[in-house]
């Protein structure tokens, strides 16, 4: 399948602490790592793993982050074709302290991802591709909005599926004019969290609503070490978790849970099964360190669908 992805690329400037400095204190890291990240890069680099042909439409600049952010994208073999080159900002950079239990917090810095052009966006680049994959993060705000929605236009009048991925950070960009942005896509994933924030709802069921209101009608929402819950006007399940021991870094398994679930129903697998298959991605990403620290393979989801 060819799958075109929209969004962040970035690079991961991690540090492992036992908790998190009060103002005015500081605490000493127990390691720190500099690692591939973005949303939709990690994404990329995950569905080109599963074996399909993804290309990148995102942003990077000319400073010293630019390669580490492109290591894995390079290996994995993802198109880069669509990707920009900003010559003013530099590369977008997270900056994440994980604390013990692989919990995270995150103090982002936009970079050139803001900045893609949206006029180099050609609607016929869809006529070659089976699937959009958006993150939210790129109707955040800047040109890469214009970028954004001029993509979701065209492949919505081609009839492509789109798949949504939320973010924390794009909610608090945007606030609740995604809910407008994003009405008519196929699927919109996110964690229960950003469900509430975006919503403004504080129970999945009265969150659920709102998106069915806003003309969302296909929702996968991550809970965490309950697994996942497909909501479709037909039905609303929840899907068990993938077991695993060890949770090291929960970064990136989020994105690693949409390219798995955006694979698997673009394979003509049920929701149910591509949502399990989606516990199983980033399940096993969170026994790794850094959003690409590792990158899903076919058996890794065959290996779960022999394992019902």
């Amino acid at each position: 399948m060819r799958f075109f992805v929209i969004g962040d690329v970035s690079v991961d400037l991690m540090y492992f602490v036992d908790a998190l400095p009060g103002a005015g204190e500081e605490t000493p890291a127990k390691r720190s790592l500099i690692k591939a990240g973005g949303a939709a890069a990690t994404v990329a680099a995950n569905l080109a793993s599963l074996g399909h042909k993804a290309t990148l439409a995102a942003r990077v600049g000319t400073g010293p982050f630019r390669e580490a952010a492109l290591e894995n994208l390079k290996a994995t073999g993802v198109d880069l074709s669509q990707l920009q080159e900003d010559k003013e900002h530099l590369t977008s950079s997270i900056l994440i302290f994980v604390i013990a239990g692989g919990e995270r917090t995150m103090v982002s810095s936009i970079g050139a991802s803001r900045y893609l052009d949206a006029t180099a966006f050609k609607a016929r680049t869809l006529d070659q591709m089976d699937a959009l994959v958006l993150s939210a993060y790129a109707l955040s705000g800047g040109p890469s909005r214009e970028y954004a929605l001029k993509a979701l236009a065209a492949a919505k009048k081609r009839d492509l599926p789109i798949f949504a991925d939320l973010g924390t950070g794009a909610i608090r960009d945007a606030g609740t004019s995604l809910l407008e942005d994003l009405s008519g896509v196929d699927y919109l994933l996110m964690n229960q969290h950003e469900l509430y924030s975006l919503t403004g709802e504080s129970s999945i069921s009265n969150g659920v609503g709102v998106l069915r209101e806003a003309g969302i009608e296909n929702a996968v929402i991550k809970v965490g070490s309950l697994g996942s819950m497909v909501v479709t006007p037909d039905t609303e399940a929840l899907v068990e978790p993938h077991p695993v021991e060890d949770v090291i870094d929960s970064t990136g398994a989020g994105d690693a849970y949409t390219a798995a679930f955006a694979a698997s129903v673009m394979e003509g697998h049920d929701l149910l099964e591509a949502a399990r298959r989606g516990n199983v991605a980033g399940a096993l990403v969170a026994t790794h360190v850094g959003a690409q620290g590792y990158l899903v393979k076919p058996e890794d989801l065959k290996s779960a669908t022999q394992a019902k």
